[in-house]
This record gives structure tokens, sequence and C-alpha cells, in this order.
């Protein structure tokens, strides 16, 4: 039996990503390799192809929501929800290795931490990160308290003072979330840092950083002097 011929090539690909690893793949050979998991038999270069087309990056493939997805012609119902796996399965990844290593001085991990988390979503969100004394972030250690409209999440210092001491968290990181893609802070962002800080350290808890985050771009109110 005649094999189609889009396996060859999907081997091939497959060969070189074993070899190279994402390296050796241009951006849309690395959608569609993603897609041939998901949709066994037929070609995916065209649909790979319209992915990138309409979303721009692979990020912003796997940060689309399932109903955008599915109206790419050539996807179905299944490559969608894999793809929306793929997505979750990383942010599950990067969370458990953050776990396992004190690496939460670092601010470019930070950020791309919560880039991952909560980037790419289109309403505000509050999540605290709570670390143990060698700043190592503590098992299921980010909680979301607060979900807001698409500019606003209220958030009160003695919720977040309480989860740190429930959890017996030695410092924490604040990071929210400014869906319109503008990261400076606005006065009320300035007054909840400072109103948490001053509850931080009346029981002797560090704030290490609170970053406002973008798709694209973010904000540090340590690296700013404001911490």
């Amino acid at each position: 039996m005649t094999q189609p011929h889009y396996h060859d090539h999907r081997g091939r690909l497959r060969e070189r990503f074993l070899r190279a690893g994402l390296s050796g793949l241009a951006d849309y050979e690395i959608v569609e390799l993603l897609l041939t998991l998901a949709i066994p038999r037929a070609d995916v270069k065209i649909p790979a192809k319209q992915l990138l087309d309409r979303f721009g990056t692979l990020r912003g493939i796997l940060d689309a929501p399932v109903a955008e997805l599915r109206q790419v012609d050539g996807l179905g119902e299944v490559a969608p929800v894999a793809l929306k796996l793929v997505r979750e399965v990383a942010g599950l990844y990067v969370h458990q290795s953050a776990e396992e290593q004190p690496m939460f001085t670092d601010r470019r991990i930070l950020i791309d931490f919560w880039r991952l988390r909560i980037g790419a979503l289109d309403h505000e969100v509050f999540e605290v990160g709570y670390l143990d004394s060698g700043y190592r972030l503590l098992r299921d250690g980010v909680e979301r308290l607060e979900e807001g409209t698409i500019n606003r999440a209220a958030v009160y210092p003695r919720t977040v003072i309480t989860a740190a001491l429930r959890r017996n968290a030695a410092a924490i990181v604040l990071a929210h979330n400014h869906p319109n893609g503008r990261v400076q802070p606005s006065e009320q962002d300035k007054t909840l840092t400072r109103a948490i800080e001053l509850a931080a350290t009346t029981v002797d808890i560090r704030v290490l950083d609170h970053l406002i985050i973008s798709a694209d771009a973010s904000f540090s109110f340590r690296q700013e002097g404001l911490l």
C-alpha cells in the first residue's frame, strides 16, 4: 500500500527535531509537528502556516481560545484541544520546576514564569507566590487571590498576609496583569503595594517584588525602586 505523500515528510521532521531540537525547525514546522500528534492522517503544513498567519507566533497560537483555533480550516475538533493541552502542560512544567530550585530571586525567571501564567489573559487577575526562607516556591505555592474585569481586580492586604501566614511563607511575590498591554503601575497599584509591604513587615514576611505583566512587557517594583 502506497504511503501518503506527507508520511515521509513527517518522519523527516521528527528526525530533525530529535537531532537538533526546536532550533533545527522553522516556526511553521514546529507548529506542523505539533499538529501531527493530533491529526494523524492529513497533511498539516497548510493549517500550520494558517495558524501562524492568524496568530503571529507559536505563543499566540497556544494562547488563542479554542473557539478561535477551530475557525482555522483543517484543524477539526481535536487539534485545538491538543494545542490548549500543550499550553497547560508547559505551564505545569514551569510551575513544578520552580518548586525544585531557589530561583525566585532571578527577576528574569520571575517575569517569564508569570508571563506564561497570566500574560495573555483578557481580564485582570492578581496572584501571589509563596516562598520558603531559601526563596524556593512552596509546593502549590501560587494562589490566584482575585479575578476581575478587563482592568480591575480588587485585592485586600489582609487577604494576602492571611494566606501567607497560613502557608508559613517567609517571602512573597505579587503579580498581576494589565490586559491593555500598558504595564506602568497606577496609583492604586502603588498604594496597594505599599500597604501589603507594610502589613508583611509587621509579621516578618518579605515582599520580594511586585510584577505587572502583559503579553509582551513587564514592570518590576523592585527594579524601579518602588520596593
